[in-house]
């Protein structure tokens, strides 16, 4: 049967639920163990492949690793470096980190039911681990805090950007959930601080067609059908400054940054648009001018319509501007 939103328009097709084998190694400090399955390949050992799959980690560490019995297969059973390597053998780890710095903000917990939970995630918190942030994650920090193996994102937001993240913590009915963001059934609020010409015209709706950048780390405009649609409301200007309204309507990598930077009033503190600016340490007396503000949606399960602020507010916003009654504390204050 075809699916139809509430307007009538087509839906793209339910993707297949993929199961994630049971793991035999419990939580350790927030994380969840990782899995790799054997490709056929000329490995003579365990550690061979490992040592050339991680090449980021040093062989001996791996095989310190293999000795203390804290790579296994799905039995649970510590296997030794010296093991033959057989293709389709799948192989279960912790992934660790030898040197991590310290992200100075602290995430709060909004709301939690038995289903879901939202969480208020500052400014250079990663959603989920990647890259050089492991334990400095939101989804690892929530998972030591709280104890929950089963807690997942239904969706991601930019490390640099803050604001709401909600989570499912049932995988039983999680699926629901993830069908709200993929069917553009929830309602997603975001404010931004950007750069600002007076007598700039924008327009109410920006629409264009983004695909990938030359470097990965971004995202281009391009000619063509349009797949991203924002759309914009001037909330106050004053000088080099604007604050806006921004509403998504659809969710592509960066989106809210490129079409900001497109139409001539690019985020503050962007690092990535309009010119990509190499990585250093972060400076966390600058941080992007973006928040993801509120998220509203019909519960899937009991039909509850469901609401959610951010306590925080933009360190460029005016008193009177971006804040809830809850008195909210400034993004990038410690």
């Amino acid at each position: 049967m075809r699916r139809i939103d509430a307007q009538g328009n087509p839906l793209a097709p339910k993707p297949r639920r993929r199961v994630r084998p049971v793991s035999p190694l419990p939580m350790r400090d927030g994380v969840s163990a990782s899995w790799v399955a054997v490709p056929p390949g000329a490995w003579p050992t365990v550690l061979d492949f490992f040592a050339e799959r991680f090449a980021l980690v040093a062989r001996d560490e791996w095989h310190s690793r293999m000795a203390a019995g804290e790579v296994v297969d799905d039995a649970g059973r510590p296997v030794d470096a010296d093991a033959p390597c057989r293709p389709h053998l799948r192989l279960w780890y912790w992934r660790t980190l030898a040197r991590e710095s310290p992200i100075p903000f602290q995430e709060q917990v909004l709301y939690r039911d038995d289903r879901i939970l939202v969480a208020d995630k500052p400014h250079f918190l990663p959603v989920v681990p990647t890259g050089r942030y492991l334990q400095e994650s939101l989804l690892v920090r929530l998972k030591r805090r709280l104890g929950i193996e089963s807690l997942s994102p239904l969706h991601r937001i930019d490390r640099g950007t803050a604001g709401l993240v909600l989570f499912s913590l049932d995988a039983a009915a999680r699926e629901p959930y993830q069908a709200l963001f993929r069917d553009r059934s929830v309602h997603k609020e975001y404010e931004a601080i950007v750069h600002w010409q007076p007598g700039l015209s924008i327009p109410p709706v920006h629409r264009s067609l983004l695909c990938d950048d030359a470097s990965f780390l971004r995202t281009q405009e391009v000619p063509g059908t349009p797949n991203s649609e924002t759309r914009i409301e001037l909330l106050h200007a004053a000088g080099e400054r604007a604050h806006l309204r921004l509403l998504p309507i659809s969710g592509r990598k960066h989106q809210l940054r490129v079409h900001c930077a497109a139409l001539g009033m690019p985020i503050v503190n962007d690092d990535y648009y309009p010119v990509l600016h190499p990585e250093g340490p972060d400076d966390f007396d600058r941080p992007l001018q973006l928040l993801a503000r509120s998220l509203s949606f019909r519960d899937p399960l009991d039909g509850r319509e469901l609401r959610f602020e951010s306590r925080l507010r933009l360190a460029l916003a005016t008193p009177d501007e971006g804040a809830d009654a809850a008195g909210p504390s400034p993004l990038g204050s410690r």
